[in-house]
């Protein structure tokens, strides 16, 4: 099968506004049998207040709570006018939010009964003031995180530890088992030097560990081609040498352009490709 596994749809704020079906259709002429869609969730109240962004930026992050049930019910109509030309997955993709547990676990109980396809992501960290983006902007990255851990490295380290976390959270029976973008903390690495973005020793053994815990769980990964085309970045989530590392354990990949826009679905393939041969 030709499985394009993350995608985003209209009802995203910081995406391009397009029409989903608009997307789906694309997958199909570029020859995809499956294909997932997997949305922001609302993010908890009691989290947001906990972030030091402004209202504004805060409200690019995710889907409102209003337009959840109008999700579910669009892409559900979606799979059938499209079923004899493609498998469509849908749900969300979540984020590792230690501190509402509750609040993910309850949206889980309630929607997950819906739903096909979900993916567990780690979007933010503790920094400066609060919970921060990893990926909002490379200024907001620098303030938020790096001045605030003391380095780049620091940063690295702290995402790792919390993917660890992340694997071992409880959040019921609806919990995703597929990881998204695994360093995505690298998304403005250009603007570090090579020393401080390249994994140390220590860093390799941690992620070994990461990587044993993921395939002893049974994960799969997000192979996700976003990176390549961010101008900071230039690379997949994971990168070539992490992504070796995973494939020597026997990890599974899932490929996911992580599409916002209809020029988005697909984009990449070629590496993912590329990767198996």
């Amino acid at each position: 099968m030709k499985y394009e596994g993350h995608t985003h749809t209209e009802f995203c704020p910081h995406g391009s506004g397009e029409d989903v079906e608009l997307m789906i259709e694309r997958a199909i002429k570029m020859g995809f049998t499956h294909y997932s869609i997997t949305e922001h969730p609302p993010l908890p109240t009691s989290f947001k207040e906990m972030m030091p962004n402004t209202a504004a930026e805060i409200a690019t992050t995710a889907m409102d709570m209003n337009d959840v049930e109008h999700y579910i019910k669009k892409i559900k109509r979606l799979q059938y006018k499209y079923q004899s030309d493609l498998m469509i997955r849908f749900g969300f993709e979540l984020d590792y939010l230690p501190e509402n547990t509750d609040d993910v676990r309850n949206f889980l109980n309630e929607y997950g009964p819906y739903l096909s396809d979900n993916i567990l992501s780690v979007h933010f960290m503790p920094g400066k003031d609060g919970w921060r983006f990893i990926d909002y902007s490379a200024a907001d990255f620098d303030s938020g995180l790096v001045q605030h851990y003391g380095s780049f490295t620091a940063v690295q380290n702290k995402y790792i530890q919390m993917q660890k976390e992340a694997l071992s959270w409880d959040i019921g029976q609806f919990k995703p088992t597929r990881l998204g973008h695994l360093s995505l903390v690298q998304k403005f690495q250009k603007n570090y030097t090579p020393a401080e973005i390249g994994y140390s020793l220590k860093q390799k053994h941690q992620l070994s560990c990461l990587l044993d815990q993921i395939a002893s769980q049974n994960y799969s990964l997000d192979f996700n081609t976003a990176g390549l085309y961010k101008v900071d970045c230039g690379e997949t989530y994971p990168g070539k040498e992490l992504t070796r590392m995973a494939l020597a354990k026997g990890i599974p990949f899932v490929f996911g352009s992580d599409a916002h826009s209809v020029d988005e679905v697909g984009r990449g393939y070629d590496k993912f490709i590329d990767m198996y041969r």
